[in-house]
This record gives structure tokens, C-alpha cells and sequence, in this order.
């Protein structure tokens, strides 16, 4: 299917508000695809075989699935280095404007495998045939090491220790986590491969998905660094030390891990970021059109569901997601609900959209005098 084609049938609205009516019929569907839940012994084996679901995902569907996050630069300009965000800025204001909610930026077109192509799959994984646009995502768990190497099987304390690692000349180093086919990974790498002393680790804990990255022709270890990794698991440890990092980039990967083990990746990465860095963070929001699609059977617990294909999916609001990161010690920068109303002019179907976008950052100093400045009131009420 053409960019172009798709742009002709789709029409998008920013930050539409739902009326009180809109939500109660959201929140009666999402109750009612709630009624019936996934059996003990079953949810046990989605936990347990995870990383299977995802590799044979990436078996199938190889890097065809998803499309370039070329938005991901709109929506997360700290990605960048100050300087190169300045540079960037410069070389828009002497070419055309970009059009930032355009088409063309939506999230949604890292999905082009729920269009016109991809009836079969939402049927398969939805239980019902659709046109709406659908988002898959890839978060990753129980994963094998990130190497057999000796120093793979060191732990991270030694690990700390060592004057060299991948990455160890840089001065700004970001971590995308749940890399996926790369995505995110290869506008970033276009971006960054200009710009000195910059280094971009990525992970997943699907073996298949980080081979693809890294048979990409794009793929340059001197710039970049791939490996396998399961954030679930907090004996292994990441080839690089403690707080080094300036940016993670955590979008469509926390939803697909259980509810329970959620706040334990959090704090993990959180341990990652140095003083002042960032944590960027998209993912599916409360009533999002995805969640309302599934049909009774799939819902393994409030909120949370399987897919026909064995991949697993939560709906945030933004106050659980304030919560996860202020008990990681983060700060927030900014914490919002993106509502849009996205039209199939050919099927003349609406989707109601909707994303939890935030930022959090790691405070520069700690105060031990002021337990507020760990622990703050929470904002929303």
C-alpha cells in the first residue's frame, strides 16, 4: 500500500475530548470484553513463553510489520543532543515548515499492518475483521543473556568496573528498549551518525528482532550497539555501567510486560539514566480503540490482554503511569493523555485513539533533608 493512498483515506483530529457519554460507552465495552477471563494455566504459558509469541512474530512478519517512527523527533526532541536539536531547528526555519500533526507524523503509521493488508490479522488477534488502524507492540521478556561472552557472564558490579564497554568513548548515549525490527533505531542512527561522540544502545529480549537489526544495512557498530536482553530479569546485566545514560526511550514496549512486574523494570532503568537524563515514554492509554476491539476470552486480568497470537497488551491512565515512575525516583516533565479521532473515509469508520505520553527525569541532586523531593504529592489529585 502507497503513503499516498493512505493519506487520502485517513483523516486525523489532535487532542480530541470525549464527551461523558463516549467514555461511559468506552468503559461499558471494555467491562463487558472483561466479563470473561483467560484460564490460570493459559496465562501461566503467555508468562512463561513470551519471548517465543515475539520471535515467532518476527519470524512471520520480519521488519515488514512496522514503519519508521519518523515522529518520534516531533514528539521527543530530547532524543537529541542540545546542539543537534539546535542544528535541527536552524535547518527548519530556512527550509519548508514541517507540519507536525500532519498525517504523516501520526504514531499510527508504525502499523501499516492493520490496513487494507492486514484484515487477517487483527480477525486473527481481535477476533473480529476490521479497517481500523491497530497498533502491535513489542515489549520483550525472558530473554537469553546479552552474550556468552565472559564478560556477559560477569555480574554488574564487575561489570561497572571495566575501562571498556561499547559505547565507553561517547560523551551522549541513548538506550532504546524493546528495539524491536529497529524502527526507532534507524532515524535515530540517521540523525546521530553526523554527530560526534553520540551512542545508541538497543535492546529486546527476541532474539529474532535484534538479528534483523543488526543485519540492516543501515546497522553500524560504530555508532550503535544491539543486543538480546530481558529488563524483566534483574540478575543480568547490561553491557554498559549504571547511570550513563542520557535518554531511554521506552514507547509501545511497557504494555505488553505483566501488570505486576512493571514497577521493577522501571525502577531497573531508572538505575541506568545518569543525573539529569531522560526517560521518554509512549504507549496505549485507558479505552484506546484497540482495547475496545477484543472480544470476551482475551482479557487476562483488569486492563490487560492477550492477542490471538500469543502477544500480551496493557491500557494505561496517565496517573498509574505518574505513579510508576515517581516511586523510580523520576521526575515529571511532562505527563498527558493524547486523544485522536482518526477517520477511514473509504470504510467510513471512526477510531478513537488513545496514547499516554510522558517524560520523566532523573533529578541532578537528591536532597536527604527533604523527603519531597523523592517522594512527591501526586499531581493529578
Amino acid at each position: 500500500m502507497k503513503e499516498a493512498s493512505f493519506s487520502k483515506r485517513m483523516a486525523g483530529w489532535d487532542h480530541m475530548q470525549w464527551s461523558q457519554e463516549e467514555e461511559q460507552r468506552a468503559k461499558d465495552k471494555a467491562a463487558e470484553n472483561s466479563l470473561v477471563k483467560v484460564q490460570l494455566e493459559d496465562q501461566d504459558k503467555y508468562e512463561r513463553e513470551a519471548s517465543k509469541y515475539w520471535n515467532e512474530f518476527y519470524k512471520t512478519h520480519k521488519n515488514n510489520f512496522f514503519k519508521d517512527r519518523n515522529w518520534l523527533f516531533l514528539e521527543f526532541p530530547e532524543i537529541l543532543p542540545e546542539k543537534k536539536r539546535e542544528q535541527l531547528k536552524t535547518e527548519e526555519k530556512s527550509s519548508e515548515p514541517i507540519k507536525i500533526n500532519s498525517t504523516s507524523s501520526f504514531p499510527h503509521q508504525d502499523f501499516p499492518g492493520m490496513f487494507e493488508e492486514g484484515k487477517d490479522y487483527w480477525k486473527n488477534n481481535y477476533g473480529e475483521d476490521s479497517s481500523s488502524v491497530q497498533g502491535q507492540i513489542y515489549n520483550k521478556k525472558q530473554a537469553k543473556s546479552i552474550t556468552d561472552s565472559p564478560q556477559g557472564k560477569n555480574c554488574r558490579e564487575q561489570l561497572g568496573k571495566l575501562e571498556s564497554f561499547p559505547g565507553s568513548g561517547a560523551a551522549y548515549r541513548i538506550l532504546e528498549v524493546g528495539c524491536g525490527a529497529g524502527n526507532s533505531v534507524f532515524p535515530i542512527l540517521k540523525v546521530l551518525c553526523n554527530t560526534p561522540g553520540t551512542f545508541l544502545y538497543c535492546c529486546d529480549f527476541a532474539s529474532g528482532a535484534v538479528e534483523l537489526v543488526k543485519s540492516h544495512s543501515s546497522y553500524n557498530s560504530a555508532w550503535c550497539f544491539a543486543f538480546v536482553h530481558d529488563v524483566c530479569d534483574d540478575a543480568l546485566p547490561y553491557p554498559f555501567p549504571d547511570e550513563i545514560l542520557d535518554v531511554i526511550l521506552l514507547v509501545f514496549v511497557l504494555s505488553a510486560i505483566h501488570p505486576d512486574r512493571m514497577q521493577r523494570v522501571v525502577n531497573g532503568l531508572a538505575k541506568l539514566l545518569k543525573p539529569g537524563g531522560m526517560l521518554l515514554f509512549r504507549d496505549y492509554g485507558r479505552y484506546d480503540t484497540s482495547q475496545l476491539r477484543f472480544k470476551k476470552g482475551h482479557c487476562l486480568s483488569e486492563n490487560f490482554y492477550v492477542r490471538g497470537d500469543g502477544t500480551r497488551v496493557y491500557f494505561f491512565t496517565k496517573d498509574e503511569v505518574w505513579n510508576m515512575f515517581n516511586l523510580a525516583g523520576l521526575t515529571e516533565v511532562q505527563n498527558l493523555v493524547d486523544r485522536r479521532l482518526q477517520v477511514n473515509r473509504k470504510k467510513k469508520v471512526k477510531m478513537q485513539r488513545v496514547w499516554i505520553q510522558s517524560k520523566f527525569q532523573k533529578p541532578l541532586l537528591l536532597s536527604l533533608s527533604n523527603p519531597e523531593e523523592t517522594t512527591k504529592r501526586h499531581p493529578y489529585g
